[in-house]
């Protein structure tokens, strides 16, 4: 599909609504680093869909009213969002015709505790998405379960790149792929279930809380810095050529493999920061501790105990449930839980 096809009808009679949505949080595997205008990714990327953490999102529409946006996040209204969402709405105003003509009072909360490696802009925009399209579908634009979606997982992309793969469960791919039929920059798509081996589908992740504070470079300057990094072009090469490999670890259920993809994606990200101009880290001594930690234990027990880090300093530890968990769990909660700032974890799970 093109963004063409997105564009809104506007024959429409809106009425003042009420509309709630949740939408969960995600965790890339390949990552998305990098990106070109609208939101348009420099390489696909892969995410396992979270079970737990969620944002939850209630959003009044008052019709007719001047445009104007009120947001409160967990209870405190919050002006700097609102204008964030603001622009949002501004923004995709050619695919919702209607959006600019009333006043919202936005709710919002997470499941998850704020700056925890977890990513609310993903949540945050994938529910805000949501009630779009809910309040689009009352107003009498008729669109099937599937392209419904596919649009709020469209619209999710314009506000936060990874927002649109939250919109579905799984394992879901962003950005166009040879190795997955419909794959799309323009909106993510959920991998093929049959093509994933069972081991896959039953997985843990906790968030070890290294660091609770606000990042020293958001990632919104991390995205900008790879336009001028001089390994930019062979890592969106990289990261293409990985789904070549992960296509038949996954149908194979090759867990070596996949855990020595899986780190080494993560490792890269953090590549690109230090190799940025200037050059940045967003790694903590407790990052690094931890996952040596992890590499020992793996020697030495074998045990299918990895990680994968998102753009900051916290360690989500995946694992699956296959009879081995209980003395992986045993093993964070002795040794790596004393690299936390505050005896903090997130535990999850994925969500098929």
């Amino acid at each position: 599909m093109k963004k063409e096809d997105f564009i809104g009808n506007s024959d429409f009679k809106i009425r003042s609504e009420t509309v709630s949505a949740t939408c969960p949080s995600n965790i890339a595997l390949i990552k998305y680093w990098g990106k070109y205008d609208e939101q348009m990714p420099a390489n696909p990327s892969i995410s396992y869909t979270l079970k737990n953490c969620r944002t939850e999102t209630s959003m009044e529409f008052f019709a007719g009213e001047t445009f104007s946006v009120q947001t409160f996040l967990a209870g405190k209204e919050e002006n700097q969002f609102a204008e964030k969402i603001e622009k949002y709405f501004r923004n995709i105003e050619q695919y919702l015709p209607w959006i600019l003509k009333g006043k919202y009072v936005i709710r919002t909360e997470n499941t998850f505790p704020h700056s925890s490696g977890i990513a609310s802009s993903a949540s945050g925009f994938g529910a805000v998405a949501k009630c779009l399209m809910l309040l689009d579908q009352s107003f009498g634009i008729e669109l099937n379960e599937e392209k419904s979606t596919q649009k709020a997982s469209f619209l999710a992309r314009l506000g936060s790149g990874s927002a649109c793969r939250s919109l579905y469960n799984g394992l879901v791919v962003w950005g166009e792929t040879e190795t997955v039929a419909g794959s799309s920059d323009l909106f993510a798509v959920p991998y093929p279930n049959s093509k994933i081996a069972p081991v896959f589908k039953n997985f843990n992740d906790w968030v070890l809380l290294i660091h609770e504070g606000v990042k020293s470079v958001s990632s919104t300057v991390g995205h900008g810095l790879m336009k001028s990094n001089p390994y930019a072009e062979r890592r969106f090469l990289e990261a293409r050529e990985n789904f070549l490999p992960l296509k038949d670890i996954l149908e194979s259920g090759d867990l070596e493999a996949f855990i020595k993809l899986t780190e080494h994606e993560a490792l890269t990200l953090h590549a690109m920061m230090m190799m940025s101009d200037p050059a940045f880290i967003l790694m903590k001594t407790g990052t690094l501790e931890v996952i040596n930690k992890i590499w020992d234990f793996r020697r030495e027990t074998a045990l299918p105990l990895f990680f994968t880090l998102d753009a900051g300093a916290n360690v989500h530890l995946l694992f699956p449930n296959n009879g081995t968990e209980d003395q992986i769990k045993s093993f964070i909660e002795s040794e790596l839980m004393l690299h936390t700032q505050e005896n903090g974890v997130v535990k999850d799970q994925m969500s098929f």
